[in-house]
């Protein structure tokens, strides 16, 4: 049956400033485990720890751009553009000058299946 859903969860994001996730489809705001779309809006400055998880990844820039660090190197995604990060791949994200994307994740993002690196 199909669902509404009226509107996102605003969940707490790794790394350093603090960076907004908007969860539509999840763990969290709609209890799916197939999948999670959610609305990232990423200040100047912030990155995470690297990670290599469970799931693919794709992330669809809609404003700045985010930086890719992976295993062969680095690639920058502008506004329209897209990464794909497959499962098993390590990878750290970053907005050096901010950012806003979307974030779809197969299987859900789930912090027990992103395995970032130890501090």
């Amino acid at each position: 049956m199909a669902q509404l859903i009226d509107g996102p969860s605003i969940l707490t994001a790794a790394g350093d400033p603090p960076k907004r996730i908007e969860e539509m489809v999840g763990r969290v705001n709609s209890r799916t485990e197939a999948v999670s779309v959610a609305h990232m809006k990423s200040p100047a400055g912030w990155a995470e720890p690297g990670q290599r998880p469970e799931f693919l990844e794709v992330t669809y820039v809609l404003a700045g751009w985010v930086r890719v660090e992976h295993e062969a190197g680095v690639l920058v995604a502008r506004q329209g553009q897209a990464v794909l990060a497959r499962p098993g791949e390590w990878v750290r994200y970053s907005t050096p000058e901010g950012a806003e994307y979307i974030s779809v994740c197969t299987p859900a993002f789930g912090p027990d299946t992103v395995h970032r690196d130890d501090p």
